[in-house]
């Protein structure tokens, strides 16, 4: 283990990166915009009430845990510019507030590792500015509610310390919060770095590889977010106080994870939401941009977080923490199309970046057993004209009972938005696909960007895995046509029996529908979806909506093609044309077998 740092602040926003932030925002207009609007709600927190211990679901203290985080980032950003006694106050009495509390429920231990990460910033952050009485209040409590539980997680002394073998986002929390933690009581207590620090570093690589190898997060994009921001604090945290990030900025994928948010968001301003993401998230500012930017000297991630920062209303304290200038100079745009490997495999076309009403289709493969995964191989979403036209759902309330109970049978599997009925993905006689099912991307074509002729980017997936049972062979490719103004579907099936196949898409459009013919309709815009084989398949609606204690989907439609008493081979294709503003719609194209793709 490398030494650490003594004295304080010794953890992200040092003295040294404190003084080059002050430097920058003298001539800096983005970061002063920044900054005016982070000592705005730094005012407003500073006059709110303290925080109290509260599980509302009898399991999760969480909510308070991450208040606490942005009141300790907000305020301390806040006193550490300017000096103001109000901040100080404010922070103070909320480290000593929390610090009060019984414990800070290690059985669920994200919230410890949480409000661990808070108090501990704080504790550093303001060492030289409270009472020597306060210092002690608040170390005590870093090590009785965070260090001491965590020492009990790595050694398996608790159950609840299950998370140190895991290879999802509960792993890089809470190591962040442990590593955060023993660092910022290294001086008095070093004894916690000691077994801590080694014990987090052979921890951590197991979530950390779950990045390679280019980048993509498993859990879907809320929980990119959610996982790569403590990926940003514990690197940091483990920079400046010891010099080093132990080599854990070399882990294959990390360095280009930071284009993953882009390349997986349509010009909707919306991701592929697979997982148990939030199906009507869009793309928000994070300060894992920024933290990303830096360390990999990455302008093309800069300037992209630079581009949804101007829209924002809203500023989170990371993004001035982690601030990277804006490039000055022009940044050339990521490609059109762009693969992800890894636990799930992902796709993503487009027609032009930097045009609102552009053609995107994302598509996800790979492995239903990864973390928070849902029954959704081969699912895809679609954006054209400003409008998600083919969506996901996302995932739904975690307090239902059996909510992450798996298995083939399981009650996980029993809710409308987690099962493969929501989505949209071929369907064997109404049935899932297999929970512990696999599907692999065996063909992915970029297109020629610089041709409209012989420009069709596509992918193939092999779904036969995730259907074990019900198929022989089950195949699906997606490919952008006529000049990339439309998408084609094409499923291929060989059935071992007669089957009933299916074709589903998720809409919140509105649908009229004749035979093989169907014009959706929403915000104002159009799209043409065409069955172009078999002859003779028709379209039908159903509606997406479930009851309590499911989310509703109030709106909600899938358009549909049934295909009753099917046996051997199957080709189902399906054309989305967008009724484009010049009148151009793709009405049909010439289907080929995708093995001549």
């Amino acid at each position: 283990m490398g030494d650490i740092q003594h004295g304080h602040p010794k953890l992200i926003l040092t003295e040294e990166r404190l003084d080059d932030l002050m430097d920058m925002e003298i001539d800096d207009p983005d970061l002063q915009r920044y900054l005016s609007m982070v000592l705005e709600r730094a005012d407003k927190i500073a006059g709110e009430p303290m925080l109290k211990y509260e599980i509302p679901d009898g399991k999760r203290l969480l909510k308070i845990s991450r208040k606490c985080l942005d009141r300790v980032l907000t305020l301390g950003v806040a006193y550490r510019w300017t000096g103001d006694e109000k901040y100080r106050k404010a922070l103070l009495d909320n480290l000593l507030t929390v610090c009060a509390f019984k414990d800070w429920n290690p059985s669920h231990f994200l919230d410890t590792a949480e409000m661990t990460e808070a108090v501990a910033l704080g504790y550093d952050w303001l060492y030289h500015d409270m009472s020597e009485e306060d210092r002690e209040t608040i170390r005590q409590a870093i090590i009785t509610h965070g260090l001491e539980p965590g020492l009990a997680s790595y050694s398996g002394q608790e159950k609840y310390g299950w998370w140190t073998n895991a290879n999802h986002n509960w792993n890089l929390v809470c190591n962040a919060g442990m590593i955060t933690g023993a660092l910022a009581v290294a001086d008095t207590d070093p004894q916690y770095a000691q077994v801590i620090i080694p014990a987090a570093l052979e921890s951590i690589p197991r979530a950390l590889n779950q990045y390679g190898p280019d980048g993509a997060w498993a859990e879907g994009p809320g929980y990119w977010d959610y996982a790569t921001k403590y990926v940003q604090f514990g690197i940091s945290a483990l920079v400046s106080a010891t010099g080093t990030d132990y080599g854990l900025l070399d882990t294959p994928g990390l360095s280009e994870t930071g284009r993953f948010p882009v390349a997986s968001s349509g010009p909707t301003g919306r991701p592929l939401s697979y997982a148990d993401c939030n199906g009507n998230g869009r793309l928000f500012p994070a300060s894992a941009m920024f933290w990303h930017a830096g360390a990999y000297d990455d302008e093309f991630v800069a300037n992209f977080e630079h581009s949804l920062l101007d829209n924002s209303t809203w500023m989170k304290p990371g993004l001035v923490i982690w601030y990277v200038p804006r490039p000055d100079k022009d940044i050339d745009n990521a490609p059109l199309d762009q693969k992800y490997r890894g636990p799930v495999e992902l796709a993503f076309m487009r027609s032009a970046w930097n045009d609102p009403d552009a053609l995107f289709v994302g598509v996800k493969a790979g492995d239903n057993k990864v973390n928070h995964a849902h029954l959704d191989l081969g699912n895809f979403e679609l954006d054209a004209l400003g409008v998600r036209w083919a969506r996901d759902l996302g995932g739904d309330n975690y307090n239902m009972p059996g909510y992450f109970h798996g298995g083939a049978d399981g009650p996980r599997w029993q809710y409308y938005r987690l099962n493969s009925q929501s989505h949209n993905v071929p369907l064997i006689d109404g049935k899932n696909q297999r929970p512990r099912g696999t599907a692999s991307m065996v063909r992915f074509e970029a297109g020629d960007e610089s041709s409209t002729e012989g420009d069709i980017p596509f992918v193939e997936i092999d779904l036969t895995d995730g259907y074990k049972g019900q198929v022989t062979s089950l195949k699906r490719g997606i490919a952008l046509v006529g000049g990339r103004r439309a998408a084609l579907v094409q499923d291929e099936f060989v059935l071992p029996k007669a089957s009933t196949v299916s074709w589903g898409m998720t809409t919140e459009a509105d649908i009229v529908y004749d035979k093989s013919t169907a014009l959706l309709t929403q915000d104002g815009k159009q799209l043409q979806v065409r069955v172009l084989s078999p002859a003779g398949a028709t379209f039908s609606v159903e509606s997406a909506e479930q009851a309590p204690p499911q989310n509703p989907n109030k709106g909600i439609q899938r358009l549909m093609v049934h295909l009753p008493d099917q046996s051997d081979e199957v080709r189902l294709v399906v054309l989305l044309s967008p009724v484009w503003p010049d009148g151009n719609v793709i009405e049909s194209w010439d289907i080929q077998p995708l093995a001549d793709w």
